[in-house]
Protein backbone atom coordinates (compact mmCIF):
# COMPACT_ATOMS: atom_id res chain seq x y z
CA UNK A 1 0.00 0.00 0.00
CA UNK A 2 2.58 2.43 0.66
CA UNK A 3 4.60 3.34 -2.12
CA UNK A 4 7.28 5.86 0.03
CA UNK A 5 10.43 3.88 1.46
CA UNK A 6 11.72 5.92 4.50
CA UNK A 7 14.99 4.31 5.07
CA UNK A 8 16.76 5.33 1.90
CA UNK A 9 19.93 6.57 4.13
CA UNK A 10 21.99 4.07 6.13
CA UNK A 11 19.65 5.01 9.35
CA UNK A 12 17.60 7.62 9.96
CA UNK A 13 17.09 6.85 13.35
CA UNK A 14 20.84 6.98 14.05
CA UNK A 15 20.86 10.84 12.86
CA UNK A 16 18.58 11.62 15.93
CA UNK A 17 19.45 11.34 19.74
CA UNK A 18 15.67 10.20 20.40
CA UNK A 19 14.94 7.57 22.89
CA UNK A 20 14.95 3.73 21.21
CA UNK A 21 12.88 2.47 23.50
CA UNK A 22 9.87 5.16 23.26
CA UNK A 23 7.61 5.23 19.04
CA UNK A 24 8.27 9.18 18.83
CA UNK A 25 5.12 10.11 16.95
CA UNK A 26 5.04 13.83 18.13
CA UNK A 27 7.68 15.90 15.90
CA UNK A 28 5.19 18.68 15.49
CA UNK A 29 5.28 19.70 19.25
CA UNK A 30 8.95 20.78 19.91
CA UNK A 31 10.79 18.85 17.29
CA UNK A 32 14.00 17.08 17.57
CA UNK A 33 17.99 17.70 17.10
CA UNK A 34 19.77 15.62 14.40
CA UNK A 35 23.05 14.76 16.11
CA UNK A 36 25.44 16.71 14.04
CA UNK A 37 23.25 20.00 14.85
CA UNK A 38 23.19 18.84 18.19
CA UNK A 39 27.06 18.40 18.35
CA UNK A 40 27.44 22.30 16.62
CA UNK A 41 25.30 23.42 19.78
CA UNK A 42 27.23 21.85 21.98
CA UNK A 43 30.72 23.41 20.47
CA UNK A 44 28.71 26.77 20.61
CA UNK A 45 28.11 26.56 23.94
CA UNK A 46 31.01 25.50 24.92
CA UNK A 47 33.16 28.24 23.04
CA UNK A 48 30.42 30.86 25.67
CA UNK A 49 31.18 29.35 27.95
CA UNK A 50 35.41 29.57 27.36
CA UNK A 51 35.23 33.37 26.81
CA UNK A 52 31.45 34.18 27.56
CA UNK A 53 32.66 38.25 26.85
CA UNK A 54 34.16 37.84 23.63
CA UNK A 55 31.52 35.66 22.16
CA UNK A 56 28.53 37.68 23.60
CA UNK A 57 29.68 40.96 22.44
CA UNK A 58 32.14 39.98 19.83
CA UNK A 59 32.27 36.84 17.84
CA UNK A 60 28.66 35.46 18.75
CA UNK A 61 27.19 38.99 17.43
CA UNK A 62 29.14 38.19 14.23
CA UNK A 63 28.09 34.44 14.13
CA UNK A 64 24.11 35.97 14.55
CA UNK A 65 24.41 37.96 11.40
CA UNK A 66 25.75 34.97 9.37
CA UNK A 67 23.17 33.10 10.89
CA UNK A 68 20.64 35.63 10.24
CA UNK A 69 21.63 35.30 6.46
CA UNK A 70 21.60 31.85 5.88
CA UNK A 71 17.99 32.11 7.38
CA UNK A 72 17.45 35.04 5.65
CA UNK A 73 18.17 33.15 2.30
CA UNK A 74 16.12 29.99 3.22
CA UNK A 75 13.08 31.59 3.50
CA UNK A 76 13.64 34.14 1.15
CA UNK A 77 13.45 37.67 2.83
CA UNK A 78 15.67 40.34 3.64
CA UNK A 79 17.81 39.74 6.20
CA UNK A 80 17.34 42.93 7.89
CA UNK A 81 13.47 42.04 8.13
CA UNK A 82 13.96 39.09 10.29
CA UNK A 83 15.53 39.26 13.73
CA UNK A 84 15.55 35.77 16.03
CA UNK A 85 13.29 34.86 18.70
CA UNK A 86 12.84 32.12 21.35
CA UNK A 87 9.82 31.10 20.31
CA UNK A 88 6.49 32.20 17.78
CA UNK A 89 4.67 32.88 21.33
CA UNK A 90 7.62 35.14 22.37
CA UNK A 91 7.42 37.20 18.48
CA UNK A 92 3.56 36.95 18.80
CA UNK A 93 3.54 38.63 21.72
CA UNK A 94 5.93 40.93 20.97
CA UNK A 95 3.38 42.72 17.86
CA UNK A 96 0.29 42.06 19.42
CA UNK A 97 1.50 44.25 22.46
CA UNK A 98 2.69 46.69 20.24
CA UNK A 99 -0.82 47.31 18.01
CA UNK A 100 -2.26 50.38 19.05
CA UNK A 101 -6.55 48.57 19.06
CA UNK A 102 -8.91 51.05 19.64
CA UNK A 103 -12.27 50.46 21.11
CA UNK A 104 -14.29 48.59 18.40
CA UNK A 105 -11.14 47.15 16.37
CA UNK A 106 -11.88 43.80 15.06
CA UNK A 107 -9.19 41.01 14.31
CA UNK A 108 -10.51 38.17 12.05
CA UNK A 109 -9.12 34.83 13.05
CA UNK A 110 -10.42 31.28 12.71
CA UNK A 111 -11.63 28.78 15.40
CA UNK A 112 -8.84 26.89 14.55
CA UNK A 113 -5.93 28.28 15.91
CA UNK A 114 -3.08 28.21 18.61
CA UNK A 115 -4.87 28.23 22.00
CA UNK A 116 -2.06 30.02 23.33
CA UNK A 117 -2.53 32.72 20.73
CA UNK A 118 -6.27 32.55 21.41
CA UNK A 119 -5.26 33.97 24.82
CA UNK A 120 -3.31 36.37 24.28
CA UNK A 121 -5.21 38.19 21.73
CA UNK A 122 -8.25 37.80 24.18
CA UNK A 123 -5.78 39.94 26.56
CA UNK A 124 -4.66 42.68 24.62
CA UNK A 125 -8.36 43.44 23.07
CA UNK A 126 -9.80 43.04 26.27
CA UNK A 127 -7.33 46.21 27.91
CA UNK A 128 -8.11 47.99 24.40
CA UNK A 129 -12.11 47.30 24.02
CA UNK A 130 -11.47 45.71 21.01
CA UNK A 131 -13.14 41.94 19.46
CA UNK A 132 -11.20 38.78 18.27
CA UNK A 133 -13.45 37.80 15.93
CA UNK A 134 -12.79 34.16 15.49
CA UNK A 135 -14.68 33.27 12.05
CA UNK A 136 -16.46 29.14 12.39
CA UNK A 137 -14.84 27.00 9.61
CA UNK A 138 -17.00 24.18 8.31
CA UNK A 139 -15.81 20.85 10.03
CA UNK A 140 -14.78 18.81 8.08
CA UNK A 141 -13.76 21.17 5.41
CA UNK A 142 -15.32 20.49 2.31
CA UNK A 143 -12.84 22.70 -0.01
CA UNK A 144 -11.00 25.72 -0.26
CA UNK A 145 -13.85 28.22 -1.75
CA UNK A 146 -16.09 26.75 1.13
CA UNK A 147 -13.20 27.46 3.56
CA UNK A 148 -12.66 31.19 2.25
CA UNK A 149 -15.75 31.83 2.36
CA UNK A 150 -16.12 30.47 6.18
CA UNK A 151 -13.61 32.43 7.21
CA UNK A 152 -14.75 36.30 5.07
CA UNK A 153 -18.20 35.84 7.20
CA UNK A 154 -16.26 37.36 9.70
CA UNK A 155 -15.19 40.49 7.98
CA UNK A 156 -16.66 43.79 8.96
CA UNK A 157 -15.95 47.88 8.31
CA UNK A 158 -14.67 47.44 11.93
CA UNK A 159 -11.98 44.54 10.68
CA UNK A 160 -8.20 45.87 10.97
CA UNK A 161 -6.18 42.84 11.55
CA UNK A 162 -5.98 39.39 9.73
CA UNK A 163 -4.58 36.48 12.19
CA UNK A 164 -4.27 32.91 10.82
CA UNK A 165 -1.97 29.96 11.19
CA UNK A 166 -0.22 28.32 8.21
CA UNK A 167 -1.07 25.34 9.58
CA UNK A 168 -2.86 24.47 12.93
CA UNK A 169 -1.78 22.50 15.48
CA UNK A 170 -4.91 20.92 17.02
CA UNK A 171 -5.77 19.95 13.33
CA UNK A 172 -2.64 19.50 11.54
CA UNK A 173 -4.26 21.00 8.51
CA UNK A 174 -2.91 23.75 5.99
CA UNK A 175 -5.07 26.42 5.06
CA UNK A 176 -4.90 28.83 2.16
CA UNK A 177 -2.65 31.19 3.50
CA UNK A 178 -1.35 33.04 0.40
CA UNK A 179 -5.23 33.52 -1.06
CA UNK A 180 -5.85 34.94 2.52
CA UNK A 181 -3.34 37.16 2.27
CA UNK A 182 -3.76 38.13 -0.81
CA UNK A 183 -7.42 39.26 -0.30
CA UNK A 184 -6.42 40.68 3.06
CA UNK A 185 -3.91 42.82 1.09
CA UNK A 186 -6.68 44.09 -1.30
CA UNK A 187 -8.84 45.20 1.24
CA UNK A 188 -5.86 46.70 3.50
CA UNK A 189 -5.55 44.82 6.37
CA UNK A 190 -2.37 44.09 8.27
CA UNK A 191 -1.66 40.26 7.63
CA UNK A 192 0.07 38.60 10.35
CA UNK A 193 0.68 34.74 9.92
CA UNK A 194 1.53 32.44 12.48
CA UNK A 195 3.66 29.93 11.02
CA UNK A 196 5.21 27.77 13.56
CA UNK A 197 4.97 24.66 11.67
CA UNK A 198 6.23 25.46 8.45
CA UNK A 199 9.47 26.58 7.81
CA UNK A 200 11.36 22.66 7.14
CA UNK A 201 8.01 21.59 6.74
CA UNK A 202 6.78 23.11 3.21
CA UNK A 203 8.60 25.39 1.28
CA UNK A 204 8.04 29.02 2.43
CA UNK A 205 8.92 31.94 0.18
CA UNK A 206 7.93 35.11 1.98
CA UNK A 207 8.68 37.45 -0.31
CA UNK A 208 6.26 35.77 -2.40
CA UNK A 209 3.45 35.04 0.95
CA UNK A 210 3.59 38.85 0.62
CA UNK A 211 2.18 39.16 4.59
CA UNK A 212 2.79 42.01 6.90
CA UNK A 213 4.11 39.62 9.79
CA UNK A 214 4.86 36.28 9.59
CA UNK A 215 6.39 33.83 12.62
CA UNK A 216 7.98 30.54 12.32
CA UNK A 217 9.79 27.74 14.35
CA UNK A 218 13.42 26.67 13.51
CA UNK A 219 13.39 24.28 16.16
CA UNK A 220 10.14 22.46 14.90
CA UNK A 221 10.95 21.33 11.56
CA UNK A 222 14.30 22.99 10.77
CA UNK A 223 15.17 21.18 13.60
CA UNK A 224 17.51 23.04 15.54
CA UNK A 225 17.77 22.88 19.36
CA UNK A 226 14.80 24.07 21.52
CA UNK A 227 14.21 27.95 21.73
CA UNK A 228 14.96 29.12 18.48
CA UNK A 229 12.20 30.81 16.41
CA UNK A 230 12.25 34.10 14.17
CA UNK A 231 9.84 37.11 13.49
CA UNK A 232 9.63 38.38 9.99
CA UNK A 233 7.89 42.04 10.01
CA UNK A 234 8.17 44.03 6.31
CA UNK A 235 9.87 47.23 6.65
CA UNK A 236 6.87 49.19 6.45
CA UNK A 237 5.72 47.92 9.76
CA UNK A 238 8.79 47.68 11.64
CA UNK A 239 8.52 51.34 13.32
CA UNK A 240 5.59 50.28 15.04
CA UNK A 241 6.71 46.56 16.50
CA UNK A 242 8.24 47.86 20.24
CA UNK A 243 10.16 45.36 22.04
CA UNK A 244 9.30 42.88 24.78
CA UNK A 245 12.30 44.50 27.02
CA UNK A 246 13.94 47.31 26.25
CA UNK A 247 17.77 47.09 26.84
CA UNK A 248 20.67 48.81 25.12
CA UNK A 249 19.39 48.21 21.59
CA UNK A 250 17.25 51.24 22.05
CA UNK A 251 19.33 54.71 21.99
CA UNK A 252 22.07 52.62 21.08
CA UNK A 253 25.84 53.88 21.46
CA UNK A 254 26.31 52.04 18.66
CA UNK A 255 23.43 51.89 16.26
CA UNK A 256 23.28 49.54 13.07
CA UNK A 257 21.79 50.43 9.81
CA UNK A 258 18.11 48.82 11.12
CA UNK A 259 16.58 50.22 13.91
CA UNK A 260 14.33 47.10 14.09
CA UNK A 261 17.49 44.74 15.06
CA UNK A 262 18.61 47.27 17.44
CA UNK A 263 15.61 47.20 19.27
CA UNK A 264 14.69 43.03 18.85
CA UNK A 265 18.13 41.53 18.85
CA UNK A 266 20.35 43.13 21.64
CA UNK A 267 17.75 42.41 24.90
CA UNK A 268 19.66 41.57 27.74
CA UNK A 269 22.22 38.59 28.52
CA UNK A 270 21.36 35.18 27.19
CA UNK A 271 22.69 31.86 25.35
CA UNK A 272 21.65 32.63 21.79
CA UNK A 273 23.99 29.54 20.47
CA UNK A 274 20.69 28.02 19.33
CA UNK A 275 20.25 30.68 16.97
CA UNK A 276 23.83 29.92 15.59
CA UNK A 277 23.01 26.64 14.88
CA UNK A 278 20.42 27.30 12.04
CA UNK A 279 23.36 27.18 9.18
CA UNK A 280 24.03 23.76 10.20
CA UNK A 281 19.84 23.15 10.26
CA UNK A 282 20.13 23.90 6.49
CA UNK A 283 23.42 22.40 5.81
CA UNK A 284 21.85 19.00 7.07
CA UNK A 285 18.33 19.38 5.00
CA UNK A 286 20.31 20.62 1.96
CA UNK A 287 23.13 17.73 2.29
CA UNK A 288 19.75 14.97 2.64
CA UNK A 289 17.77 16.89 -0.04
CA UNK A 290 14.95 17.78 2.34
CA UNK A 291 12.21 19.14 -0.11
CA UNK A 292 12.55 15.42 -1.51
CA UNK A 293 12.17 14.46 2.34
CA UNK A 294 9.55 16.20 3.21
CA UNK A 295 7.25 15.74 0.27
CA UNK A 296 7.84 12.22 0.88
CA UNK A 297 6.89 11.88 3.59
CA UNK A 298 3.92 14.27 3.12
CA UNK A 299 3.00 11.95 0.60
CA UNK A 300 3.23 8.96 3.36
CA UNK A 301 1.38 11.12 5.44
CA UNK A 302 -1.63 11.13 3.60
CA UNK A 303 -1.68 7.18 2.95
CA UNK A 304 -1.25 6.54 6.73
CA UNK A 305 -4.14 8.55 7.17
CA UNK A 306 -6.44 6.58 4.22
CA UNK A 307 -5.20 3.63 6.09
CA UNK A 308 -6.82 5.01 9.62
CA UNK A 309 -9.64 6.36 8.58
CA UNK A 310 -10.23 2.62 6.66
CA UNK A 311 -9.39 0.40 10.02
CA UNK A 312 -10.79 2.74 12.86
CA UNK A 313 -13.95 3.93 10.72
CA UNK A 314 -13.76 7.97 11.30
CA UNK A 315 -14.69 10.90 9.32
CA UNK A 316 -11.45 13.13 8.22
CA UNK A 317 -12.30 17.13 9.26
CA UNK A 318 -10.38 17.96 5.96
CA UNK A 319 -9.54 16.42 2.30
CA UNK A 320 -6.94 13.44 2.56
CA UNK A 321 -5.08 15.43 -0.05
CA UNK A 322 -1.38 17.28 0.40
CA UNK A 323 -3.41 20.87 -0.63
CA UNK A 324 -4.28 20.47 3.06
CA UNK A 325 -1.54 17.72 5.17
CA UNK A 326 1.63 18.26 5.82
CA UNK A 327 3.70 15.55 7.61
CA UNK A 328 0.86 15.95 10.50
CA UNK A 329 -2.60 14.24 10.54
CA UNK A 330 -5.54 14.51 13.24
CA UNK A 331 -7.84 12.13 14.54
CA UNK A 332 -11.12 13.03 15.86
CA UNK A 333 -11.41 10.89 18.73
CA UNK A 334 -14.17 10.83 22.00
CA UNK A 335 -11.44 10.13 24.74
CA UNK A 336 -13.72 8.51 28.01
CA UNK A 337 -10.88 10.74 30.49
CA UNK A 338 -9.48 13.16 28.03
CA UNK A 339 -6.92 14.21 31.39
CA UNK A 340 -5.63 10.12 31.33
CA UNK A 341 -5.12 9.33 27.37
CA UNK A 342 -1.87 10.22 26.66
CA UNK A 343 -0.13 9.47 29.51
CA UNK A 344 -1.65 6.10 28.95
CA UNK A 345 -0.77 5.60 25.41
CA UNK A 346 2.82 6.77 26.52
CA UNK A 347 3.21 4.66 29.42
CA UNK A 348 1.25 1.22 28.23
CA UNK A 349 2.11 1.78 24.35
CA UNK A 350 5.37 3.57 24.68
CA UNK A 351 4.07 5.75 22.52
CA UNK A 352 4.80 9.49 22.10
CA UNK A 353 1.92 11.29 20.22
CA UNK A 354 -0.24 14.32 21.82
CA UNK A 355 -3.74 14.45 22.67
CA UNK A 356 -4.74 17.63 21.17
CA UNK A 357 -8.05 20.29 22.21
CA UNK A 358 -9.82 22.45 19.68
CA UNK A 359 -12.33 24.33 21.24
CA UNK A 360 -14.66 21.08 22.75
CA UNK A 361 -12.77 18.29 20.50
CA UNK A 362 -10.60 16.37 20.88
CA UNK A 363 -7.58 14.94 18.53
CA UNK A 364 -4.90 11.97 18.44
CA UNK A 365 -2.01 13.92 15.88
CA UNK A 366 0.61 12.05 14.83
CA UNK A 367 3.62 13.30 12.55
CA UNK A 368 5.50 11.42 10.13
CA UNK A 369 9.24 12.07 10.15
CA UNK A 370 12.23 10.59 8.19
CA UNK A 371 12.65 8.12 10.75
CA UNK A 372 9.15 6.84 11.50
CA UNK A 373 8.82 3.37 9.71
CA UNK A 374 5.59 0.91 8.93
CA UNK A 375 5.86 -0.62 12.91
CA UNK A 376 5.82 3.06 13.82
CA UNK A 377 2.18 3.13 12.92
CA UNK A 378 0.93 -0.11 13.11
CA UNK A 379 1.77 -0.33 17.08
CA UNK A 380 -0.25 3.09 17.09
CA UNK A 381 -2.96 1.43 15.44
CA UNK A 382 -3.23 -1.71 17.54
CA UNK A 383 -3.18 0.81 20.51
CA UNK A 384 -6.00 3.27 19.17
CA UNK A 385 -7.67 -0.21 18.50
CA UNK A 386 -6.78 -1.49 21.95
CA UNK A 387 -8.24 1.27 23.42
CA UNK A 388 -11.25 1.75 21.66
CA UNK A 389 -12.33 -1.72 22.04
CA UNK A 390 -12.01 -1.20 26.02
CA UNK A 391 -14.31 1.23 26.16
CA UNK A 392 -11.99 4.04 26.67
CA UNK A 393 -11.86 5.84 23.10
CA UNK A 394 -14.52 6.87 20.24
CA UNK A 395 -13.96 7.71 17.04
CA UNK A 396 -15.85 10.18 15.38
Amino acid sequence: MFSIILGRMKNWKDQFLLDSEITFLNFGSFGACPRVVFEEYQRLQLELEREPVRFITRTGMNLLQDSRKALADYVNCDPDDVVYMTNPSYAMNTVIRSLELKSGDEILSTNLEYGAMDRTWNYYCNKAGARYVRSEITLPIADKETFLSDFWKGYTENTKVIFISHITSATGIILPVKEIVDEANKRGLLTIVDGAHVPGHLPLDLTELDADIYTGACHKWMMAPKGASFLHVKKGQQQWVDPLVISWGYESDFPSHSQFLDYHQTNGTRDFSAFLTVPKCIEFMEEHDWRKRADEQRTATVERANQFREELQFTPISPLTKEWLGQLFSIPVQPKNPLDIQQKIFSEFKIEIPLAKNEDRYFIRFSHQVFNESEDFEKLLSALKSLRDRGELRFE
